[in-house]
């Protein structure tokens, strides 16, 4: 069984933003909407918010409630593809969390 078929498919939004929006600013501005949409990463004016392709345009206009410097500037289906189209996004990715380490190869 696939990845997709077990938790479904995502789209990622690029935002042009205000360079001084921090993730943990955009996070709280999204708080009235749960844990609906995740938001990847947020520097040098770009945030990359995560949600499902039905809530692409509910999530759009979530964030643009959160903060109005927000503008969608493209969405993917992956982190990949946005982070090279743009390089601000490709030269801030945060680190990985360290319960992600991959084991040892034997």
């Amino acid at each position: 069984m696939t990845v997709k078929a077990q938790r479904g498919r995502r789209r990622y939004i690029a935002f042009s933003t205000n360079p001084a929006l921090t993730r943990n600013d955009l996070i709280a501005g999204l708080a009235p909407w749960g844990r609906t949409y995740n938001v990847i990463q947020c520097a040098a004016g770009m945030a990359i918010v995560r949600c499902s392709p039905a809530q692409r345009e509910a999530c759009i206009a979530a964030v643009r409630q959160a903060d109005s410097s927000c503008n969608p500037v493209d969405t993917s289906g992956t982190l990949r593809t946005l982070r090279d189209r743009y390089p601000a996004l490709k030269a801030h990715i945060p680190p990985r969390p360290q319960n992600h380490v991959r084991p040892p190869q034997l």
